[in-house]
């Protein structure tokens, strides 16, 4: 079964975000709306999108903080979609990693061709995460550090990749455990801390070992080794 691609709408008008959804629906996509702008950041990265046409005017973090954070952090592409036609917001939005920048109204048509467009070039690029000096390439499970890399085995990669994406946030050992084996209640209750273990092991290969910390009662932080 092939998986159609997620759409997420950030768009604080009640109207045009439905419009937009309703838009993308129709052309065969997975639409997602946000329901929160007081916090947005872990509802975007729990959804897993594909893109995310985000508006720059937003109530709380505006949309210019809200893609330099996904930018350091998720490897999917961002289409800005705006009332504000001035250049230099063009410039700044780009220059914070947006994708493409679009301005309103615009035509349904124009949308979905850029839309289609970004969506077509990241899928012929490898996902690569990137936090404090670090890049991580999801596709191939490899750590990119300075001048040296390291290849994890699965297991070990699919828990760094979850650190690298909440990153700098703490991830607590139930969401570990429930992204990688579907919750704690399904594994023997010692399996995730053998895997850090092994991850630890491997990561000190490269000069990393300190780089997880546990954070006693919450989970696990993924830390630049500069930091104390």
């Amino acid at each position: 079964m092939i998986m159609k691609p997620c759409i997420m709408i950030i768009e604080d008008n009640i109207y045009l975000r439905e419009e937009l959804l309703h838009t993308f629906a129709k052309e065969g996509y997975a639409v997602l709306g946000i329901s929160s702008f007081q916090s947005p950041e872990q509802e975007i990265l729990n959804a897993h999108p594909d893109l995310v046409v985000l508006d720059i005017n937003l109530p709380g973090k505006s949309g210019f903080e809200l893609c330099k954070w996904l930018k350091n952090r998720c490897t999917f592409p961002i289409l800005i979609l705006t009332a504000r036609d001035d250049l230099n917001d063009e410039l700044r939005a780009l220059g914070l990693g947006a994708d493409d920048y679009l301005t309103k109204p615009c035509p349904p048509n124009r949308l979905l061709a850029r839309v289609t467009r970004l969506l077509e070039t990241y899928q012929k690029l490898p996902s690569l995460l990137k936090f404090g000096g670090l890049t991580f390439d999801v596709d191939a499970c490899r750590i990119l550090w300075k001048t040296t890399s390291l290849t994890l085995p699965e297991t070990e990669g699919r828990i760094f990749q979850l650190l690298m994406e909440h990153a700098p946030d703490i991830v607590s050992k139930e969401y570990i455990a429930g992204n990688l084996w579907g919750g704690v209640d399904y594994v023997d209750e010692n399996i995730l801390q053998v895997n850090m273990t092994r991850l630890r092991k491997n990561l000190d290969k490269i000069g990393l070992k300190d780089i997880v910390r546990t954070v006693r009662g919450q989970g696990y932080v993924l830390c630049p080794s500069s930091e104390p």
